[in-house]
């Protein structure tokens, strides 16, 4: 792989930058990267380590570099409808993403070591839900995340159609991660120093693809008085949604698609019109890797000639200040929201429909 992306200002500014740098390659893990803030699942007074392509650790809260969980977003090959397991779910940042993509109908589930990371994630969770403005322009798997260790999973548990592993796998531990996909499924875990994508093409056969190089903390194993029988981590159930649950989905599809036509017949941008960026000077890749936490993280090397190119650019940026001026950004209108408070319903029944959400 090539080097590390430039910091960013925000989180957009992150994403143009692993855009720029390959990492992010679909519209839809860009789509879902745009709707999740990295900056969110930081505590207060870390926010500005954020949008560095850095892993970031704060006691037992985790958060890899941009770069990786990129590549892990595009190797799952994620689709609406299919089920999601993260071993090592931490923070729950990858585990939302993921949830904007398979959609209502997919599974998203979590095991997380800790007890008071898995309360942190799920206040994250919480927090998306009920104010992030992205909520509503998706229809959402919500996570759901177990204490527990990943490496003594009920051996009855269901199989699902991609994992993810957070932690480094030995390789007698590899196996083990296999039998928990289905047939046609997709694996990415770190495994002997390589991020590694692996597709079980048959009951007993797998495809493997070496992703890019990282060096991850190892799996736990706790240790066990002899003789001592380990807990079985129970994963959640696959549930049916209720008739109350699908007719909110449904409700709120069709007035989403309701409002997007509107939107075009009034010839609407479907997007808000995102504030003009600082010029970047493009910068070479050079295969040069250091540890950073827990991980081996590429970066990048400035030369003398691009330190140059980019007082060019400096200049040049001053220019354009000077012509165009800044760009208003436009407050955009929640219209699904607008919408539903237009029903003839109770109270409560909109506030169901918006999932309690206040704004």
């Amino acid at each position: 792989m090539g080097g590390a992306v430039s910091a960013g200002e925000d989180n957009d500014d992150l994403i143009d930058n692993l855009k720029e740098a390959q990492y992010i390659r679909t519209e839809k893990v860009e789509q879902a990267f745009r709707a999740i803030d990295r900056g969110d699942y930081y505590l207060d007074g870390y926010r500005d380590s954020a949008y560095k392509d850095l892993a970031w650790k704060h006691g037992n809260i985790h958060l890899s570099a941009p770069c990786i969980y990129s590549e892990v977003m595009e190797a799952l090959k994620l689709q609406p409808g299919l089920s999601f397991l993260n071993l090592g779910s931490g923070t729950g940042y990858l585990s939302t993403m993921v949830g904007l993509i398979i959609g209502p109908f997919g599974v998203n589930h979590g095991v997380e070591l800790h007890k008071d990371v898995v309360e942190y994630a799920r206040e994250k969770l919480d927090d998306f839900i009920k104010n992030s403005d992205s909520f509503d322009k998706f229809e959402f798997c919500e996570p759901v995340f177990v204490v527990g260790n990943c490496l003594e999973i009920s051996t009855d548990s269901h199989q699902y159609d991609r994992i993810y592993c957070g932690a480094g796998v030995q390789k007698d531990h590899e196996n083990y991660m296999k039998v928990l996909l289905k047939i046609g499924g997709i694996l990415v875990m770190p495994i002997e120093d390589q991020l590694t994508q692996i597709t079980r093409t048959g009951q007993c056969s797998w495809d493997s693809k070496n992703i890019l190089a990282v060096s991850f903390a190892p799996l736990i194993q706790q240790s066990r008085a002899d003789g001592e029988k380990p807990d079985a981590v129970q994963l959640p159930p696959l549930s049916v949604r209720t008739l109350q649950d699908l007719s909110r989905i449904y409700i709120r599809r069709t007035l989403r698609n309701l409002a997007d036509e509107e939107s075009q017949e009034k010839g609407l941008a479907p997007r808000v019109p995102q504030k003009r960026k600082r010029r970047r000077c493009r910068r070479r890749r050079i295969n040069t890797y250091v540890f950073v936490g827990n991980q081996l993280i590429p970066q990048m090397v400035e030369s003398e000639e691009e330190e140059h190119t980019e007082e060019e650019h400096k200049e040049a940026e001053e220019e354009e200040e000077r012509e165009f001026g800044d760009i208003e950004i436009l407050k955009q209108v929640n219209m699904l929201r607008d919408q539903i408070m237009a029903l003839p319903l109770p109270e409560s029944l909109k506030s169901y429909l918006l999932y309690y959400r206040e704004k």
